[in-house]
């Protein structure tokens, strides 16, 4: 999960093509904060640990809901969409068959949380439909959540490249010059997620990948978010990197954030191994 919120940080000053498409960029500077990517990345990783394993997708639903906007609402001004933001405040608004790509940058917990595949993709599924019920919204965080846990459970690249195409239909025969080119500000999952994966798939290190996907422009911190997921599957993520996201955030997203890791470390994850 730190790998999405670094993604985050890093990509934020680039959002909306205000990067060069270059590799070439300072990984941090002042201007390298978290947005509403982290903020509902730390939501929805705080959901499912108080669900726990026994809780019905109503109660989940019911998590997932409390906890998004309880944060929303305590990290106004972190960059949320119009619908999103009228969701977070109006607590009768119901999902809105939204297919863009904030379903897949929330998701990456529920890659570490639990043992299966199966039981990933249907936690996958509930994360998004609260907001994101579209199919391609759905189909989005399943995918992600799908290669962050085949990239930490040790398939190669080509398994995982495999794996999303025959599942879901997304196209990962590009390369990341060729997206580069005609690639600008698109925010939807159809248009987010087979890039961030290129990204992924092209990278030799976590930094790499992190570079890669930023230089590809667009929905810069959200784009980064779903490849440094993935990455830190794959990779791990630095020491160093790890340190900076923490100087980064508030001691709210903080404290989530070391609860989740030392889940993760622990073995205390849902589901049964």
């Amino acid at each position: 999960m730190i790998g999405a919120i670094l993604g985050d940080m890093i990509g934020s000053p680039y959002e909306f093509d205000l990067g060069n498409k270059s590799k070439e960029f300072p990984l941090f500077s002042r201007k390298s904060v978290f947005t509403d990517d982290t903020v509902m990345t730390i939501a929805v990783a705080k959901a499912f640990m108080e669900a726990g394993s026994d809780a019905a997708d109503e109660e989940i639903h019911l998590l997932l809901k409390r906890n998004m906007r309880e944060l929303g609402k305590a990290f106004p001004y972190a960059g949320y969409g119009g619908m999103f933001r009228c969701w977070l405040e109006d607590e009768q608004m119901d999902a809105y068959g939204s297919y863009g790509n904030g379903s897949a940058m929330r998701v990456s917990s529920v890659a570490w949380l639990f043992h299966e595949l199966s039981d990933v993709r249907h936690a996958a599924k509930l994360s998004a439909e609260v907001t994101h019920n579209h199919p391609e919204g759905i189909k989005g965080a399943e995918a992600t959540a799908s290669a962050i846990f085949l990239a930490r459970n040790g398939h190669s690249k080509q398994e995982i490249k495999d794996y999303v195409e025959e599942e879901f239909g997304y196209v990962l025969n590009r390369t990341c010059d060729e997206i580069r080119t005609t690639y600008h500000h698109v925010e939807t999952c159809m248009e987010t997620v087979p890039e961030a994966l290129t990204a992924f798939l092209e990278g030799d290190s976590f930094e790499d990948v992190i570079r890669n996907a930023v230089s590809l422009g667009g929905d810069c911190d959200t784009l980064t978010a779903i490849a440094g997921s993935v990455a830190e599957g794959f990779y791990g993520v630095p020491q160093d990197l790890q340190e900076e996201c923490y100087k980064r955030l508030p001691e709210r997203l903080k404290a989530t954030l070391r609860d989740f890791q030392e889940a993760v470390r622990s073995g205390q994850s849902i589901g049964k191994e």
